[in-house]
C-alpha cells in the first residue's frame, strides 16, 4: 500500500489524515496517510528516512516549507515562485519534485465555495512567510485590483512585494498603517496558533470587508474574532483551503481529483 504523510511541527492536530483518507475511499485508491511530527532541527532527516522507507509524497506544513523547497530536487512553477514547497512527490527514480498547491487551494475556496469575485479588490494580506509566498503569485493571477502585504517584519514583506511585483499590483506597507477599508483581509500569519490575533489597526476592516484565516480550527478564531470586533461583513477559517489544496496534492499524487464539498461539509459537522 503506498504510503504519504504530512510533516510539521507541531502536526498531532491536522485533518490531513482524514482528508486523504476520505479521498481514497471516494476514489478506490490504496494508500495509507499519517501525520509525523519532525523535530525543529530535523526535517531533512525524518523526510529522508520516510523516503528511504518507501514513502511516495507527502504535505508539508508549518515551519518547515522553506526547507522543504530547499530540499527538492526539482519545482513547479508555482513553488519556485515562493520559494516554499507544501507538497513533494517522489518520483521513480528517487528524486523530489516539489509543488505549492497552497494558492491554488485557497483560491477554490474564496471563488468556488465562498463565491467571491476577486477581480479588482483591495486585498490585504498580513504575514511574509512561506503561507503567504505561496499564495501570493495565484492571487496576482486572479485579478486583485491592489494587493498590500504586510508583516511585524517589514523587511520581509518587501522583499516578497519585490519578487512578485512583476505579476500585479502589489507592494508592502507598515504594519501598523496598511490602509483602510480593504475588501478582503487575508491573515497568513502563525501567530493564532499561540492563541494570538495579529497585530493589525482595526480600520484594516470596514462592514464590506471579508476576513479569511489562512488556518483553521481554534488556532483562527484570535483574527476571526478581531475582523468581528471591527465589523466585518463575513470571517471564514481556512478549512475548505486546507482541503482544496489536499485534492489538488491528492491529484498530483494518484492523476485523479477528488470531489470537495461533502469532505468539507464532513469536517464542518465533527466540529
Amino acid at each position: 500500500m503506498d504510503r504519504y504523510a504530512v510533516f510539521g511541527h507541531p502536526v498531532k492536530h491536522s485533518k490531513s489524515p482524514q482528508i486523504h483518507a476520505a479521498f481514497a475511499t471516494q476514489t478506490g485508491q490504496a494508500l495509507r496517510y499519517e501525520a509525523i511530527e519532525a523535530p525543529l532541527d530535523g526535517f531533512a532527516g525524518t523526510l529522508r528516512a520516510f523516503v528511504a522507507a518507501g514513502g511516495r509524497g507527502g504535505n508539508v506544513t508549518v515551519p518547515f516549507k522553506e526547507q522543504a523547497f530547499r530540499l527538492a530536487d526539482r519545482c513547479d512553477a508555482l513553488a519556485s515562485q515562493a520559494q516554499a514547497v507544501n507538497t513533494l512527490r517522489v518520483e521513480a527514480d528517487g528524486r523530489l519534485h516539489g509543488f505549492n498547491t497552497d494558492g491554488i487551494g485557497l483560491l477554490r475556496d474564496l471563488t468556488d465555495n465562498l463565491r467571491l469575485d476577486l477581480r479588482g479588490r483591495r486585498v490585504l494580506l498580513v504575514g511574509a512567510g512561506g503561507a503567504a509566498a505561496g499564495v501570493l503569485g495565484p492571487l496576482l493571477g486572479a485579478g486583485v485590483g491592489e494587493l498590500v502585504i504586510v508583516n511585524r517584519t517589514a523587511a520581509r514583506a518587501q522583499e516578497l512585494a519585490a519578487r512578485f511585483g512583476v505579476l500585479g499590483p502589489i507592494e508592502a506597507a507598515p504594519l501598523q498603517a496598511p490602509g483602510k477599508g480593504f475588501d478582503v483581509v487575508l491573515n497568513a500569519t502563525a501567530a493564532g496558533l499561540g492563541g494570538r490575533a495579529p497585530a493589525v489597526p482595526a480600520d484594516v476592516f470596514a462592514p464590506h470587508t471579508v476576513a479569511y484565516d489562512l488556518v483553521y480550527g481554534p488556532a483562527a478564531a484570535p483574527f476571526l474574532e478581531l475582523a468581528r470586533g471591527a465589523g466585518a461583513a463575513a470571517g471564514h477559517d481556512g478549512l475548505g483551503m486546507l482541503v482544496e489544496q489536499a485534492a489538488e496534492a491528492f491529484w498530483l499524487w494518484r492523476g485523479i481529483r477528488p470531489a470537495t464539498a461533502a469532505v468539507i461539509a464532513a469536517l464542518r459537522g465533527a466540529g
